[in-house]
């Protein structure tokens, strides 16, 4: 660890010397009481934080100065800690104030927040709060359910149409500026909820951050939300708000950044990942250094007390109030758990607590001090009673869970589910998941492998590509059930056209993970490229993945495959139900406008042709950047007689894509439609100029009698 292990081994000791009293306490009159119920409140989440790179928790490394500014008037709690290490179920955690063994999260993309869960924007709307909410990225997209209680819930990153949806971001000064513009309009109370996603990787900071960074891009991109922060702080300082807000910082879990063996977060459960800032601020308080080991389901508690409401019962943390007043609360244990290797691989789960000792449960069960050892380097196990530990840990999630908890894994209500079962492809089973597990599905024991298949895409991106595809295949025979060296191996034989291999691989791979949706998803995809149409719609018939019902990029490939199998019916209901999950989604738009363009020519039906006009137009709203919705705009108007409208869509289109292909000879047929042939000529020129060599003899002597009769048009 070097000198940062060394500082973060001190905190403890820094912290205990640190702790003052506190000043602070309720005012005694009616009207003071009032004010304190009025306090507006600010919750900032930052993605993938480490506190060991903020100034106010003994770091020098990057330089936090707006962080630290508001650690310098409040209380910063030394050790505080998320219960998983991943976005979605942390943020579940805080803003419901419970456990995932209570609402059910246990991952991103895989659940969702069910409505009969509260959160702390419901409950402070019934105080009279208006309630906003801006986030940076995909994992909290409204369609997960965090929007619940939010007056406006603000996720309106960049759709591009290069872009994956589930890797869907924006910058935190962009978040900022729209919360900012917010409270520009808001009176007091006010509930603001704003998260930043940009320390999370791929880590790639904006100038000047980045160059000041270079060879410590996760350090540059802190130091840049830090920076974006200072705004929103400074806003806050001379806008009305000030001196009358409740402010919550905090980290929605950690990063490992290499330690033990993982490079970024997600699969472990150790400190690097769990440990998180924390640092409460509001009027009256006085700075102060908390080293007791409190959790983010204490933030809602916390709230409720500061504000003087009642807490709700469903509640599983407790107000760290008596704490921030200088006094002690009883060690409760942390519960906390490392779920998406289990879920999205199929690996071991990892559950445990932290208490005086810290307890991980898996086939290789971990034990560690926590006093003596936070950086978990020694582990205790051998000597401990381990029996003891499990059955505590035991007794801790059962106090936790709750009957409904399950639901969470239901993506979609019965109406829609029934609606999608009678299109006739989903299953009518889930995906048994394994249960039994040995030290040969332990994280610990297949993290390494998992790196190695990460190392051999990275020889392939080096021009290694024969190198990685030997690579992965020992791996595979090594480590049979590591679903990322199958997809990784598949994307070789992929780039080197060896699309048969490419989809035995991936079949292997369904066999020895059939609980691996990735590899499923992976396996369809590719058909689809390989114009397996039947299979597409076979397998996803026969799978029982729930995520069968409600990913929008799988529901499309499916009704991409319906298409190109004539079946346009099913083809547009399907499509129709993606965007009812996903109304951002410019590819559905498009698709959905192309298959309302076939059955209008099929069938003649002007509604068809209107709908595929609006549906074009909606693609082009969410992404202008994307070339076919504007080519298919061109054809829909062709169809419906408006050249001049076709010509406007498909010069645009051949803007944003030179090499459009079907565009250049559409531009070519209209001009001569219009009589102009000697940009027509143009056109089919540049068409046989890049594309001669891939034409046959039929579509060749085609575009040569275009050519001459537009020469001769020309020469007349």
């Amino acid at each position: 660890m070097g000198k940062t292990g060394d500082v973060r081994r001190l905190l403890p000791l820094l912290a205990g010397l640190l702790l003052l009293p506190l000043l602070w306490q309720f005012p005694s009159n009616s009207h003071a009481d009032n004010e304190i119920a009025r306090l507006n409140v600010l919750l900032v989440t930052i993605d993938t934080l480490r506190p060991d790179r903020l100034g106010c928790y003994g770091s020098s490394i990057v330089g936090t100065p707006n962080i630290d500014g508001l650690a310098a008037e409040g209380i910063v709690f030394s050790r505080a800690f998320a219960h998983a290490p991943m976005t979605l179920p942390s943020h579940a955690n805080i803003l419901l104030g419970s456990t995932p063994p209570f609402h059910g999260v246990h991952d991103n993309n895989n659940f969702v927040v069910r409505d009969e869960y509260s959160t702390l924007a419901e409950y402070l709307k019934e105080y009279g709060y208006a309630t906003g909410a801006f986030v940076g990225a995909y994992p909290l997209d409204s369609r997960f359910g965090l929007d619940q209680g939010f007056d406006v819930y603000n996720d309106d990153y960049e759709r591009s149409h290069r872009q994956k949806i589930t890797t869907a971001e924006r910058r935190a000064e962009e978040v900022v500026d729209q919360a900012i513009g917010w409270l520009k309009a808001r009176s007091s109370p006010w509930f603001l909820w704003l998260h930043c996603y940009d320390p999370h990787d791929p880590y790639d900071p904006p100038e000047p951050y980045k160059s000041r960074f270079g060879k410590n891009p996760y350090d540059g991109e802190v130091a840049y939300v830090d920076g974006a922060l200072g705004r929103l702080l400074g806003f806050m300082g001379e806008s009305p708000a000030s001196g009358r807000t409740l402010i919550i910082f905090t980290g929605d879990h950690g990063e490992s950044l290499g330690q033990h063996e993982e490079e970024t977060h997600g699969f472990t459960a150790y400190s690097s990942a769990l440990w998180v800032p924390l640092i409460v601020s509001f009027p009256g308080s006085t700075a102060a250094r908390v080293p007791q080991y409190v959790s983010h389901i204490d933030i809602f508690p916390t709230v409720c007390d500061i504000l003087r409401l009642e807490k709700p019962a469903s509640l599983q943390g407790r107000s760290l109030l008596p704490l921030i007043k200088g006094g002690r609360l009883p060690q409760k244990p942390v519960y906390f758990e490392a779920l998406y290797p289990y879920y999205s691989r199929g690996w071991a789960p990892i559950r445990g607590f932290i208490g005086r000792k810290k307890f991980i449960d898996s086939p290789l069960p971990e034990v560690y001090d926590m006093d003596s050892d936070f950086d978990e380097l020694r582990n205790l196990a051998r000597t401990e009673k381990l029996d003891r530990y499990r059955a505590e840990l035991e007794r801790i999630i059962e106090a936790l869970s709750s009957p409904g908890a399950a639901r969470a894994e239901e993506r979609l209500d019965r109406a829609s589910l029934e609606k999608l079962r009678s299109l006739g492809y989903i299953s009518s089973g889930p995906i048994a998941k394994k249960e039994e597990f040995g030290p040969e599905d332990d994280v610990k024991t297949l993290l390494p492998f998992n790196n190695r298949a990460v190392e051999a895409m990275e020889l392939a991106k080096k021009g290694k590509t024969r190198e990685g595809i030997e690579m992965l295949k020992k791996v595979i025979e090594e480590a049979r059930t590591l679903d990322s060296a199958y997809y990784n191996l598949a994307v070789l034989y992929e780039t080197q056209d060896r699309i048969p291999e490419a989809l035995e691989t991936l079949r292997s791979g369904m066999e020895a993970i059939p609980s691996s949706y990735e590899l499923f998803f992976n396996y369809t995809g590719l058909s689809l490229k390989a114009g397996l149409f039947d299979e597409v719609i076979r397998a996803v018939k026969e799978s029982g993945f729930p995520q069968a019902e409600s990913d929008p990029e799988l529901l499309n490939d499916l009704g991409v495959a319906y298409s190109r199998t004539g079946d346009l019916d099913k083809a547009i209901a399907i499509y129709n139900q993606a965007l009812a999950l996903d109304g951002k989604y410019p590819a559905l738009y498009n698709n959905l406008g192309t298959a309302y363009l076939a059955l209008a020519s099929r069938k003649k039906d002007s509604r068809a042709l209107g709908r595929s006009l609006e549906s074009f137009k909606k693609a082009i709203d969410v992404d202008p950047q994307y070339p076919l919705p504007h080519n298919g705009l061109g054809m829909a108007y062709r169809q419906a007689g408006n050249l001049e409208a076709a010509i406007f869509c498909w010069e645009k289109a051949l803007g944003l894509d030179p090499d459009f292909r079907p565009v250049l000879y559409n531009l070519g047929r209209a001009y001569m439609d219009r009589a102009d042939f000697r940009r027509a000529l143009s056109y089919f020129e540049k068409y046989r100029q890049k594309y001669a060599g891939s034409l046959g003899p039929e579509e060749k002597e085609g575009l040569d009698s275009l050519i001459k009769a537009c020469e001769a048009k020309i020469g007349g």
